[in-house]
């Protein structure tokens, strides 16, 4: 099958028309006409090869909403005609130990869907079935794109990191991740305080959900919330003064990162020892979590903000999230 998709050729350039075939369908494989696909940093990171790991040409794209029109023979629980969504897994083993444990996306033959192979800046794309999550019937296919990369991201560290409901939390970061943060933690029943270098978003964060708004860059603001936070989740990707967020966790706190900060992070032992506060971090979720949290994002209705570009249109869009006026998230739709 032919598929015309947008592809960057080299780093730093911008994305051109491409052609290519898919090839014989896999046994275990479907096939995925692309409705909408959200743009996302890691596409950015990717076309620029910020990672090391981009082969070109590259076809972008990782939060994909469509149709599955193709089914191999060996293909369970999804028949033609299915809406699904692919995020930034296309594949797994299904054999190793992660993946018998049902931690399919820690897999270490897993395979990506824009690593070595293309996504979905395209009109189709491929991937294996167990990654082709089921829509939930209600959901609102044309902004629930971001909820396949930058929803997980953020919903997975709640459950990983045991918050409850009673728990006061913070979220560092208020853009494309971080805003969805909010409203899963504000839905979750916690009591929600964003960090946020910009001093204009402020009355856009409380409407997410956050109940007070401090500015990351005032050093009173910060010793203002001292010993009072049970977890923070990180969503950015830039050095920043850690032990300033390690102060701010009560005894037994959890700071959590999920924004790909390239740089060594600076974490003091004493600030962790003398509180028995933990650090961590986490990718993506398994295909049964992410298949809950699109549920659980139905029933609180739960949706990113969105801003909406023609596929045609993708560069525009690309240079629309660059330049840090997205609002929060940017996805593509076919025509």
């Amino acid at each position: 099958m032919k598929v015309n998709a947008y592809a960057a050729l080299k780093p730093n350039e911008k994305l051109e028309s491409y052609s290519y075939e898919l090839g014989e369908l896999g046994s275990e494989q479907v096939d995925i006409k692309v409705a909408y696909c959200g743009i996302c940093h890691s596409d950015l990171s990717m076309i620029n090869n910020e990672w090391g790991m981009t082969e070109y040409p590259i076809v972008p794209g990782h939060e994909i909403i469509g149709e599955v029109i193709a089914v191999g023979k060996a293909v369970k629980n999804l028949k033609i005609g299915d809406k699904v969504g692919l995020g930034w897994m296309s594949s797994s083993c299904m054999s190793c130990e992660q993946c018998m444990d049902g931690h399919h996306h820690l897999c270490y033959d897993g395979e990506s869907t824009i690593v070595g192979r293309n996504g979905g800046f395209a009109d189709y794309v491929r991937g294996h079935w167990s990654w082709a999550i089921p829509l939930p019937d209600t959901i609102d296919m044309s902004k629930a794109g971001p909820l396949l990369c930058g929803g997980i991201t953020v919903f997975s560290p709640i459950l990983l990191g045991g918050v409850k409901p009673t728990d006061t939390v913070g979220v560092i970061g208020i853009g494309g991740l971080g805003h969805m943060a909010i409203k899963f933690l504000k839905n979750w029943g916690c009591e929600v305080v964003a960090f946020s270098s910009n001093p204009s978003k402020k009355e856009e964060i409380l409407k997410m959900g956050a109940s007070k708004v401090i500015n990351s860059t005032s050093h009173e603001e910060l010793e203002s919330i001292t010993g009072k936070l049970n977890f923070i989740i990180n969503t950015t990707n830039v050095t920043l003064d850690w032990n300033s967020y390690l102060t701010a966790l009560a005894p037994k706190g959890r700071f959590h990162t999920v924004g790909a900060v390239l740089e060594p992070l600076a974490i003091p032992a004493f600030s962790l020892i003398m509180g028995e506060k933990t650090v961590g971090g986490s990718p993506i979720g398994s295909p049964a979590l992410t298949k809950t949290m699109l549920d659980f994002c139905v029933r609180h209705a739960i949706y990113p903000d969105v801003e909406e570009f023609p596929m045609t249109k993708v560069n525009d869009a690309i240079e629309h999230l660059k330049t840090g006026k997205a609002r929060f998230r940017v996805v593509l739709k076919n025509e």
